[in-house]
């Protein structure tokens, strides 16, 4: 059996064609929320890159991209994107892009290999975000910054949602706690990496855990991050406290990216300095591409968050176990 969370006497707020009408509601609230906050241009985005760029994310390092190769391009091989952290960067110096301004997109992606639970599902759709940066503005004050307007999309976009559909009655605070990887480790040793996230999310109901990737005291890191994108000591997930399910919620992976030095050092550490030899690492090292912050932040995730739905199913549609399914009918969670 998956493992899977069923809550105790769930009760469902409203029927599936509400929830649809809610879905498009959240969407198109934050968005404009977002925008609002950032001033970023919607720019397309990619489906697929070319195997062996270097551009796709690389996530943990151990996760197979759906492959395929191109019957008019001489077979030629591309690949499903995981995520677009490192597009993104590209895509602002080839558009043009300043300091201070940023793109935004619709990035959807299949992720073959992960294990499906209440909020994780093998497809993947999230707003992609970046920004350009100065390197003065390299610092966790600027992130801080950051993490604070984005937070405050998502809870203006939850007051025009309770708004509109009046059997949410969810409240999210605009505070948040700041709080770095190893503290919350010194804080809670005993405990497993979720079930760190889960206690400090309990406490403060809106978290940024901060320094993501790197090895801590007890020599193993927090969580996984690609050395390629985040620099590990700017980086961070936004994580609220989820009543539904009891533990805490990551609506938002982002970071400040690497430079050269930084790019250098956990490529090393990782093992990964072939990589040095992609065009994209080549151009990060010699300074051609542009000093950036960036992130994704879920849609389903948000959706499931503000609509306090138990199970990314029920606001998105994918595939799933059979087991998951029926047990999921059981309980009255209804999947998409």
């Amino acid at each position: 059996m998956h493992l899977i969370t069923l809550p105790a006497k769930y009760e469902q707020k409203m029927s599936i064609r509400e929830t649809e009408k809610a879905i498009k509601f959240v969407k198109d609230a934050f968005q404009r929320n977002f925008v609002k906050n950032f001033g970023f241009e919607r720019v397309s985005a990619p489906l697929f890159v070319w195997s062996k760029s270097g551009i796709n994310d690389d996530l943990n390092g151990v996760e197979r991209p759906v492959r395929f190769d191109i019957l008019e391009q001489g077979g030629r091989e591309a690949e499903i994107v995981h995520s677009l952290a490192k597009w993104k960067r590209t895509a602002l110096k080839k558009y043009g892009f300043r300091n201070g301004e940023g793109l935004y997109t619709d990035m959807n992606a299949i992720r073959r290999d992960d294990k499906c639970d209440n909020t994780h599902s093998i497809y993947v759709d999230q707003w992609d975000w970046e920004m350009v940066i100065t390197k003065e503005q390299r610092t966790p004050e600027f992130l801080k910054m950051v993490v604070q307007r984005i937070v405050g999309a998502i809870v203006d976009t939850l007051e025009e949602t309770k708004k509109a559909f009046p059997a949410v009655d969810l409240t999210l605070g605009r505070e948040v706690k700041f709080v770095t990887t190893q503290e919350l480790l010194d804080e809670f040793p005993n405990l497993d990496a979720h079930s760190r996230e889960t206690e400090i999310a309990k406490r403060y109901g809106t978290v940024f855990l901060m320094n993501i990737g790197g090895a801590l005291s007890d020599g193993k890191p927090h969580d996984g991050r690609a050395p390629d994108y985040d620099d590990w000591s700017l980086n961070g997930d936004i994580l609220f406290y989820d009543e539904v399910l009891g533990e805490s919620l990551e609506i938002s992976s982002m970071g400040i990216r690497v430079d050269a030095e930084s790019l250098k050092r956990q490529l090393e550490i990782a093992g990964a300095t072939d990589r040095l030899s992609h065009s994209y690492h080549r151009d990060v090292m010699s300074g051609e591409l542009p000093l950036t912050i960036g992130g994704g932040i879920g849609q389903s995730r948000l959706c499931m968050l503000l609509l306090q739905k138990a199970h990314v199913g029920e606001v998105q549609v994918s595939l799933w176990p059979d087991e998951m399914r029926s047990e999921c009918e059981k309980t009255g969670i209804r999947l998409l």
